[in-house]
């Protein structure tokens, strides 16, 4: 049976219009191997799924958070315009002469560190910022990214994932649509503890946040 014969259909609980796919089998992330591939690419890239997500999101900060800007990772710049538009709309406070969100999006420089580049700064230094991932799944990405904000003199207000194996980092909750819990067996080892490997069994790909290429 191929890995896409394995998929499982997972709706979410906040609003079952959302559904996760979900292939169990063998994958390697950069961090990590997973007994689940979760394809989180059409609750991302599908603007209808995208403004649904946006609008569970803004529950976490519409009465409590003032929001300058979403540092969006992973591909999350359609799910962050949704949000943006959400907490405009729900009349969020701001440190922003403009009276508006600002959406960004950091690079990775050669060396894996995140870096904004100086016409971006502004919109960091002094700041209200909510990171915006597609998933946390050992919260690495999520530490290099609050640390890499606060750097740049940014203030993070929140975290928000669409999947998260991890409840916080940094001492802020990582609020999603998904944890860890909803996906029954799902499991990430190091790669040196990883109990597939021992027993010689193949990966089915290697995957990250875009996507997955199969071997």
């Amino acid at each position: 049976m191929s890995m896409l014969d394995r998929q499982v259909k997972i709706p979410a609980k906040a609003n079952r219009k959302i559904e996760l796919k979900a292939y169990p089998g063998h994958f390697a992330t950069n961090h990590s191997h997973i007994n689940y591939y979760l394809d989180i690419t059409p609750i991302k890239c599908r603007h209808t799924e995208a403004q649904l997500v946006a609008k569970e999101f803004v529950r976490e900060y519409k009465h409590t958070k003032a929001v300058d800007t979403i540092v969006c990772m992973d591909g999350c710049e359609v799910i962050g315009a949704y949000l943006a538009e959400e907490l405009t709309d729900a009349g969020i406070m701001s440190m922003n002469t403009h009276e508006c969100v600002n959406i960004v999006t950091p690079e990775i420089n050669t060396s894996g560190q995140i870096i904004f580049r100086d016409n971006v700064e502004a919109m960091l230094t002094n700041k209200h910022v909510v990171l915006l991932l597609a998933s946390a799944t050992t919260g690495q990405t999520v530490e290099q990214s609050i640390q890499a904000i606060r750097y740049y003199g940014g203030n993070v207000q929140g975290v928000s994932a669409i999947f998260t194996a991890v409840d916080e980092v940094e001492g802020i909750p990582v609020h999603s649509i998904y944890h860890v819990d909803d996906v029954g067996s799902y499991k990430n080892y190091l790669p040196s503890e990883c109990p597939y490997c021992k027993e010689k069994r193949k990966l089915d790909a290697i995957v990250n946040s875009y996507g997955y290429s199969k071997i």
